[in-house]
Protein backbone atom coordinates (compact mmCIF):
# COMPACT_ATOMS: atom_id res chain seq x y z
CA UNK A 1 0.00 0.00 0.00
CA UNK A 2 1.30 3.47 -0.89
CA UNK A 3 2.52 5.54 2.07
CA UNK A 4 0.47 8.68 2.66
CA UNK A 5 1.92 11.02 5.31
CA UNK A 6 -0.32 12.91 7.72
CA UNK A 7 -1.40 16.37 6.52
CA UNK A 8 -0.72 17.54 10.12
CA UNK A 9 2.87 16.25 10.14
CA UNK A 10 4.40 19.70 10.71
CA UNK A 11 2.08 20.82 13.51
CA UNK A 12 3.81 19.35 16.59
CA UNK A 13 7.48 19.46 15.58
CA UNK A 14 9.73 22.38 16.51
CA UNK A 15 12.10 23.66 13.79
CA UNK A 16 15.32 25.51 14.63
CA UNK A 17 17.45 27.68 12.37
CA UNK A 18 20.82 26.11 11.54
CA UNK A 19 23.33 28.81 12.49
CA UNK A 20 22.94 31.88 10.27
CA UNK A 21 21.72 29.94 7.21
CA UNK A 22 18.37 29.72 5.47
CA UNK A 23 17.94 26.13 6.71
CA UNK A 24 15.77 25.05 9.62
CA UNK A 25 16.09 21.54 11.03
CA UNK A 26 13.64 19.63 13.21
CA UNK A 27 14.64 19.66 16.89
CA UNK A 28 14.82 15.86 16.60
CA UNK A 29 16.38 14.13 13.58
CA UNK A 30 16.58 10.44 12.67
CA UNK A 31 20.02 8.79 12.55
CA UNK A 32 20.60 5.56 10.64
CA UNK A 33 23.87 4.58 12.34
CA UNK A 34 22.47 1.36 13.83
CA UNK A 35 19.41 -0.82 13.04
CA UNK A 36 19.11 0.08 9.34
CA UNK A 37 21.83 -2.20 7.88
CA UNK A 38 21.63 -5.22 5.64
CA UNK A 39 21.58 -7.51 8.69
CA UNK A 40 18.48 -5.72 10.08
CA UNK A 41 14.84 -6.27 9.21
CA UNK A 42 13.83 -4.03 6.29
CA UNK A 43 10.16 -3.62 7.24
CA UNK A 44 11.10 -2.42 10.73
CA UNK A 45 13.54 0.12 9.23
CA UNK A 46 10.88 1.25 6.77
CA UNK A 47 8.31 1.67 9.54
CA UNK A 48 10.69 3.82 11.60
CA UNK A 49 11.66 6.04 8.64
CA UNK A 50 8.07 6.64 7.47
CA UNK A 51 6.85 7.23 11.04
CA UNK A 52 9.62 9.80 11.53
CA UNK A 53 8.52 11.69 8.41
CA UNK A 54 4.90 11.42 9.54
CA UNK A 55 5.87 13.13 12.82
CA UNK A 56 7.59 16.12 11.18
CA UNK A 57 11.14 14.73 11.21
CA UNK A 58 12.49 16.03 7.91
CA UNK A 59 16.20 15.39 8.60
CA UNK A 60 17.68 11.92 7.95
CA UNK A 61 21.32 11.41 8.87
CA UNK A 62 23.50 8.76 7.22
CA UNK A 63 27.17 8.00 6.44
CA UNK A 64 28.96 5.89 3.86
CA UNK A 65 29.97 3.24 6.43
CA UNK A 66 26.65 2.83 8.28
CA UNK A 67 25.33 -0.73 8.29
CA UNK A 68 26.55 -3.37 8.82
CA UNK A 69 27.71 -4.18 6.23
CA UNK A 70 29.14 -0.75 5.36
CA UNK A 71 26.97 1.05 2.82
CA UNK A 72 23.84 -0.97 3.54
CA UNK A 73 22.08 1.72 5.62
CA UNK A 74 22.20 3.99 2.56
CA UNK A 75 20.82 1.13 0.44
CA UNK A 76 17.98 0.59 2.94
CA UNK A 77 17.19 4.31 2.95
CA UNK A 78 17.29 4.33 -0.86
CA UNK A 79 14.73 1.51 -0.95
CA UNK A 80 12.40 3.40 1.41
CA UNK A 81 12.82 6.58 -0.63
CA UNK A 82 11.93 4.76 -3.84
CA UNK A 83 8.98 2.91 -2.29
CA UNK A 84 7.47 5.64 -0.10
CA UNK A 85 9.18 9.02 0.14
CA UNK A 86 10.43 10.16 -3.28
CA UNK A 87 7.30 12.32 -3.87
CA UNK A 88 8.36 14.26 -0.73
CA UNK A 89 12.09 14.60 -1.54
CA UNK A 90 11.91 18.41 -1.48
CA UNK A 91 10.53 18.32 2.08
CA UNK A 92 13.57 16.40 3.35
CA UNK A 93 17.14 17.15 4.41
CA UNK A 94 19.19 14.04 3.59
CA UNK A 95 22.78 13.96 4.78
CA UNK A 96 25.72 11.62 4.44
CA UNK A 97 29.40 11.60 5.45
CA UNK A 98 32.81 10.22 4.56
CA UNK A 99 35.98 9.96 6.62
CA UNK A 100 36.08 6.53 8.25
CA UNK A 101 37.29 3.31 6.62
CA UNK A 102 35.11 2.31 3.66
CA UNK A 103 37.15 0.27 1.15
CA UNK A 104 40.56 -1.34 0.77
CA UNK A 105 43.67 0.50 -0.38
CA UNK A 106 45.09 3.97 0.25
CA UNK A 107 42.02 5.90 -1.02
CA UNK A 108 39.34 4.26 1.13
CA UNK A 109 39.29 6.51 4.21
CA UNK A 110 40.35 9.85 5.79
CA UNK A 111 40.21 13.19 3.95
CA UNK A 112 41.75 13.24 0.47
CA UNK A 113 39.83 14.81 -2.41
CA UNK A 114 40.01 11.41 -4.18
CA UNK A 115 38.29 9.62 -1.30
CA UNK A 116 35.62 12.24 -0.54
CA UNK A 117 34.48 12.68 -4.15
CA UNK A 118 34.49 8.92 -4.84
CA UNK A 119 32.66 8.15 -1.61
CA UNK A 120 29.88 10.63 -2.26
CA UNK A 121 29.44 9.26 -5.81
CA UNK A 122 28.96 5.79 -4.27
CA UNK A 123 26.53 7.13 -1.62
CA UNK A 124 24.37 8.85 -4.26
CA UNK A 125 24.14 5.60 -6.24
CA UNK A 126 23.18 3.60 -3.15
CA UNK A 127 20.39 6.04 -2.24
CA UNK A 128 19.24 6.70 -5.81
CA UNK A 129 19.77 10.47 -5.46
CA UNK A 130 21.21 13.22 -7.66
CA UNK A 131 22.42 15.19 -4.64
CA UNK A 132 22.41 15.21 -0.83
CA UNK A 133 21.41 18.26 1.16
CA UNK A 134 24.42 18.14 3.51
CA UNK A 135 27.73 16.31 3.01
CA UNK A 136 30.04 16.02 6.02
CA UNK A 137 33.70 15.27 6.47
CA UNK A 138 33.28 12.66 9.20
CA UNK A 139 36.54 13.10 11.14
CA UNK A 140 39.71 15.21 10.97
CA UNK A 141 42.61 13.72 8.99
CA UNK A 142 45.99 14.35 10.67
CA UNK A 143 47.96 13.66 7.45
CA UNK A 144 46.00 15.30 4.62
CA UNK A 145 46.33 19.11 4.51
CA UNK A 146 43.10 20.68 5.76
CA UNK A 147 43.13 22.90 2.63
CA UNK A 148 42.72 19.79 0.42
CA UNK A 149 39.82 18.40 2.48
CA UNK A 150 37.98 21.73 2.57
CA UNK A 151 38.63 22.29 -1.15
CA UNK A 152 37.01 18.88 -1.79
CA UNK A 153 33.90 19.97 0.15
CA UNK A 154 33.81 23.23 -1.82
CA UNK A 155 34.18 21.30 -5.12
CA UNK A 156 31.33 18.92 -4.20
CA UNK A 157 28.96 21.87 -3.68
CA UNK A 158 30.07 23.48 -6.95
CA UNK A 159 29.46 20.17 -8.75
CA UNK A 160 25.89 20.16 -7.41
CA UNK A 161 26.34 16.88 -5.51
CA UNK A 162 25.57 18.56 -2.17
CA UNK A 163 23.77 21.78 -1.32
CA UNK A 164 25.65 22.39 1.95
CA UNK A 165 28.67 20.97 3.76
CA UNK A 166 29.54 20.26 7.37
CA UNK A 167 32.19 18.66 9.57
CA UNK A 168 31.99 16.11 12.36
CA UNK A 169 34.21 15.18 15.33
CA UNK A 170 36.51 18.22 14.87
CA UNK A 171 37.66 19.95 18.08
CA UNK A 172 37.18 23.70 18.62
CA UNK A 173 40.58 24.76 17.15
CA UNK A 174 40.24 22.47 14.10
CA UNK A 175 36.70 23.76 13.58
CA UNK A 176 37.85 27.37 13.68
CA UNK A 177 40.41 26.69 10.92
CA UNK A 178 38.01 24.64 8.76
CA UNK A 179 35.20 27.18 9.01
CA UNK A 180 37.54 30.05 8.07
CA UNK A 181 38.85 28.17 5.01
CA UNK A 182 35.39 27.27 3.77
CA UNK A 183 34.19 30.85 4.20
CA UNK A 184 37.12 32.13 2.13
CA UNK A 185 36.29 29.59 -0.61
CA UNK A 186 32.70 30.84 -0.72
CA UNK A 187 31.11 27.64 0.62
CA UNK A 188 30.27 28.32 4.28
CA UNK A 189 30.27 25.51 6.83
CA UNK A 190 26.59 24.96 7.58
CA UNK A 191 26.89 22.63 10.58
CA UNK A 192 29.07 20.63 12.93
CA UNK A 193 28.06 17.22 14.23
CA UNK A 194 29.70 16.34 17.58
CA UNK A 195 28.99 13.63 20.14
CA UNK A 196 27.13 15.31 23.02
CA UNK A 197 25.25 13.94 26.01
CA UNK A 198 25.03 14.40 29.76
CA UNK A 199 28.01 12.01 29.99
CA UNK A 200 30.02 13.58 27.13
CA UNK A 201 30.20 17.36 27.49
CA UNK A 202 33.43 18.30 25.69
CA UNK A 203 31.53 20.58 23.28
CA UNK A 204 30.88 22.98 26.17
CA UNK A 205 34.64 23.64 26.38
CA UNK A 206 34.78 26.01 23.41
CA UNK A 207 33.22 24.26 20.40
CA UNK A 208 29.69 25.65 20.88
CA UNK A 209 31.15 29.16 21.22
CA UNK A 210 33.16 28.76 18.00
CA UNK A 211 30.05 27.59 16.12
CA UNK A 212 27.94 30.44 17.45
CA UNK A 213 30.59 33.05 16.58
CA UNK A 214 30.88 31.66 13.04
CA UNK A 215 27.16 31.25 12.37
CA UNK A 216 27.25 27.44 12.08
CA UNK A 217 24.66 25.07 13.51
CA UNK A 218 25.24 22.13 15.87
CA UNK A 219 23.61 18.71 15.48
CA UNK A 220 24.31 16.42 18.45
CA UNK A 221 24.74 12.66 18.05
CA UNK A 222 24.70 9.88 20.68
CA UNK A 223 22.50 12.01 23.01
CA UNK A 224 21.62 8.97 25.14
CA UNK A 225 25.24 7.77 25.42
CA UNK A 226 24.47 4.68 23.30
CA UNK A 227 21.39 3.91 25.41
CA UNK A 228 22.96 4.38 28.84
CA UNK A 229 20.72 7.40 29.45
CA UNK A 230 17.53 5.38 29.01
CA UNK A 231 15.43 3.06 31.14
CA UNK A 232 17.29 0.12 29.58
CA UNK A 233 20.13 0.09 32.12
CA UNK A 234 18.25 0.95 35.32
CA UNK A 235 18.51 -2.69 36.48
CA UNK A 236 21.94 -3.54 35.04
CA UNK A 237 22.87 -4.75 31.53
CA UNK A 238 19.94 -6.51 29.78
CA UNK A 239 20.79 -9.43 27.47
CA UNK A 240 19.18 -7.78 24.42
CA UNK A 241 21.03 -4.44 24.81
CA UNK A 242 23.67 -3.01 22.48
CA UNK A 243 26.22 -3.31 25.29
CA UNK A 244 25.59 -7.05 25.62
CA UNK A 245 25.58 -7.61 21.84
CA UNK A 246 29.14 -6.30 21.34
CA UNK A 247 28.28 -5.50 17.70
CA UNK A 248 31.06 -2.94 17.48
CA UNK A 249 30.85 0.15 15.25
CA UNK A 250 30.17 2.47 18.15
CA UNK A 251 28.22 0.00 20.28
CA UNK A 252 28.35 0.62 24.02
CA UNK A 253 30.89 -1.69 25.63
CA UNK A 254 29.69 -3.44 28.79
CA UNK A 255 33.05 -2.58 30.45
CA UNK A 256 32.16 1.12 30.29
CA UNK A 257 29.05 0.57 32.42
CA UNK A 258 30.59 0.90 35.87
CA UNK A 259 28.78 0.85 39.20
CA UNK A 260 29.37 4.63 39.49
CA UNK A 261 27.77 5.19 36.07
CA UNK A 262 24.73 3.06 36.95
CA UNK A 263 24.41 4.99 40.22
CA UNK A 264 24.40 8.28 38.28
CA UNK A 265 21.78 6.87 35.90
CA UNK A 266 19.52 5.95 38.86
CA UNK A 267 19.84 9.43 40.39
CA UNK A 268 19.16 11.14 37.05
CA UNK A 269 16.13 8.91 36.60
CA UNK A 270 14.71 10.22 39.90
CA UNK A 271 14.89 13.81 38.60
CA UNK A 272 13.29 12.74 35.32
CA UNK A 273 10.38 11.13 37.17
CA UNK A 274 9.87 14.29 39.22
CA UNK A 275 9.66 16.20 35.90
CA UNK A 276 7.05 13.77 34.55
CA UNK A 277 9.48 12.33 31.99
CA UNK A 278 11.41 9.13 31.55
CA UNK A 279 15.21 9.30 31.59
CA UNK A 280 15.64 9.32 27.79
CA UNK A 281 13.13 12.15 27.37
CA UNK A 282 14.91 14.25 30.01
CA UNK A 283 18.35 13.54 28.48
CA UNK A 284 17.12 14.77 25.07
CA UNK A 285 15.42 17.83 26.57
CA UNK A 286 18.61 18.63 28.52
CA UNK A 287 20.58 18.98 25.24
CA UNK A 288 17.81 20.96 23.54
CA UNK A 289 17.73 23.52 26.38
CA UNK A 290 20.76 25.20 24.76
CA UNK A 291 19.65 27.51 21.90
CA UNK A 292 22.95 26.86 20.09
CA UNK A 293 21.85 23.26 19.48
CA UNK A 294 20.03 23.00 16.15
CA UNK A 295 18.95 19.36 16.37
CA UNK A 296 19.51 16.12 18.26
CA UNK A 297 19.90 12.86 16.33
CA UNK A 298 17.78 9.97 17.56
CA UNK A 299 18.95 6.40 17.22
CA UNK A 300 16.05 3.97 17.64
CA UNK A 301 15.52 0.26 17.03
CA UNK A 302 11.72 0.25 16.87
CA UNK A 303 8.90 2.69 16.07
CA UNK A 304 7.71 2.81 19.71
CA UNK A 305 11.07 4.25 20.81
CA UNK A 306 10.70 7.05 18.28
CA UNK A 307 7.19 7.90 19.52
CA UNK A 308 8.48 7.88 23.10
CA UNK A 309 11.46 10.15 22.29
CA UNK A 310 9.22 12.75 20.62
CA UNK A 311 7.55 13.40 23.99
CA UNK A 312 10.73 15.18 25.15
CA UNK A 313 9.46 18.23 23.22
CA UNK A 314 6.56 18.58 25.67
CA UNK A 315 8.88 19.70 28.50
CA UNK A 316 12.23 21.29 27.56
CA UNK A 317 12.40 23.84 30.39
CA UNK A 318 14.67 23.20 33.40
CA UNK A 319 14.66 25.11 36.67
CA UNK A 320 17.98 26.39 38.05
CA UNK A 321 17.58 23.90 40.90
CA UNK A 322 17.14 20.96 38.51
CA UNK A 323 20.23 21.95 36.52
CA UNK A 324 22.26 22.30 39.71
CA UNK A 325 21.17 18.83 40.89
CA UNK A 326 22.03 17.30 37.49
CA UNK A 327 25.49 18.91 37.53
CA UNK A 328 26.10 17.61 41.06
CA UNK A 329 25.18 14.07 39.99
CA UNK A 330 27.41 14.25 36.92
CA UNK A 331 30.27 15.63 39.03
Amino acid sequence: MAFLPSPQRYDAMEYRRCGKSGIKLPALSLGLWHNFGGIDQFENARNIITLAFDKGITHFDLANNYGPPAGSAEETFGRVLKKDLMPYRDEMIITTKAGYYMWQGPYGEWGSKKYLVSSLDQSLKRMGLDYVDIFYHHRPDPETPLEETMAALDLIVRQGKALYVGISNYNAAETERAVKMLREMGTPCLVHQPKYSMFERWVEGGLLDVLEQNGAGCVAFSPLAQGLLSNKYLKGIPSDSRAASGRGNGALESGRITEDKLNQVLQLNEIAQQRGQNLAQMALAWILKDPRITSVILGVSKPEQLTDSLKCLENKEFSAEELQKINQILG
